[in-house]
């Protein structure tokens, strides 16, 4: 058996389940990615555990909806299950793979749906929902409601801020900053040079940091 020629795990069961999350720093990829190929289930659920926080992470940011990322999850998910044979560990690392198929998959949604006007990147416009951000700790028992209540709304300001960012600024600064990725990684998902990269984190930074300073005050 492999994805190419038999049907993903089921959508829910394979996308939405928390299985154990190994380190990806000492993850194996290219060995977990044949084991895939050649039918073993337990390595596939390796692979959703390891990526599946990461993946809905980043769709939550470009989305802004907790609904439409976690959809979006399983789509992503499902896509990899398919195409997990073009992955080429000589062309690159496989977090900087699966990043370029979630955000060609995000670029095709919002196309799709016409939520807003065609462009080289992901474009301003969706929605912004009230959902807290993903992968939130538990709450601390030592945290009052109170503090635990600021720094939901804190979250939420920089959610609401970083959707205003300009879209080529916007992404940018979702792979540096909250997907942890290096200039280098940066540059082969966009297809843009690393200068261009470190440019548009700088100015994206600037941009979010002008749009918080005019809401600092909402928070005490």
């Amino acid at each position: 058996m492999n994805p190419s020629s038999n049907p993903p795990p089921d959508r829910d069961s394979s996308a939405r389940r928390h299985w154990p999350v190994d380190p990806a720093s000492e993850t194996d990829w290219p060995a977990l990615v044949r084991r895939c190929l050649d039918g073993d289930h337990a390595a596939w659920a390796e692979l959703v555990g390891a990526q599946q926080r990461r993946v809905y992470a980043l769709c939550y940011r470009f989305t802004g909806s907790s609904h439409d990322a976690e959809d979006l999850t399983q789509d992503v998910f499902i896509k990899l299950y398919g195409n997990l044979r073009s992955f080429d560990p000589a062309k690159g690392g496989f977090q900087t793979w699966i990043t370029t198929l979630t955000r060609n998959l995000l670029v095709d949604h919002f196309r799709r749906s016409r939520q807003q006007r065609v462009t080289d990147s992901i474009d301003a416009g969706w929605d912004q929902g009230n959902d807290a951000p993903p992968g939130e700790p538990i709450v601390d028992p030592r945290t009052t409601p109170l503090q635990h209540a600021v720094r939901n709304q804190l979250g939420q300001m920089v959610q609401n801020a970083l959707a205003k960012v300009s879209p080529e600024l916007r992404e940018a600064v979702i792979l540096r900053d909250l997907q942890d990725m290096d200039y280098k990684e940066i540059a082969e998902v966009l297809a843009i040079p690393q200068g261009t990269v470190k440019s548009r984190i700088s100015r994206g930074r600037a941009e979010l940091a002008r749009l918080l300073e005019r809401t600092k005050g909402q928070v005490m």
